[in-house]
């Protein structure tokens, strides 16, 4: 079992626990409150320092259900804390406003409703998730190309998984 240290700046804030066992993540809770209006982003203060073993790293991840109902994304998902970092822990939140294209104007009417609209965060509230991986150790060395294995993919970049001579393919719902 590797162990995980916290410290808690205030009082009211919960060291953050698995909610059931097995669960990979763990969530992350607001220990303030916070006004996120569309198309901002914030950094929001989870009153949390966490102490990880060398060679793991935590990453900061949205929680799915959040993202779908309110539009709060983490901006730098996943965010990644080092293992020498000692300072709290915070989460760069953003809020991308939920729009329905049914035409136009509907669509216009919503966009200039939605920002009107703030997100409001209270504190205590579940914002995001923590992941703990292990780093494996790793060393860096220059090679020149001619030196590197080569793949059937090679240099085959965006989009480059397709089958040539295709024609495109549209997504349907």
């Amino acid at each position: 079992m590797v162990e995980v240290k916290w410290s808690k700046n205030k009082d009211t804030v919960q060291i953050p626990r698995f909610a059931h066992d097995g669960d990979a993540g763990f969530d992350l809770a607001a220990a303030e409150d916070a006004i996120i209006y569309p198309f901002q982003k914030r950094l929001v203060a989870t009153g949390l320092k966490v102490e990880l073993p060398q060679g793991y790293e935590l990453q900061i991840r949205p929680r799915s259900g959040v993202a779908l109902k309110t539009g709060l994304f983490i901006a730098n998902s996943p965010g990644t804390i080092d293992s020498t970092y000692r300072g709290e822990v915070g989460l760069i939140v953003y809020h991308g406003p939920l729009l329905q294209y049914d035409g136009l104007w509907s669509f216009l009417v919503a966009f200039l409703r939605a920002l009107r609209t703030p997100l409001v965060i209270k504190k205590g509230d579940r914002i995001a998730q923590g992941v703990i991986s292990a780093l494996p150790a790793l060393t860096f060395r220059e090679t020149a190309e001619e030196e590197m294995t080569t793949t059937t993919r090679g240099s085959g970049a965006y989009g480059s998984t397709g089958t040539p001579g295709a024609p495109p393919q549209t997504v349907s719902s």
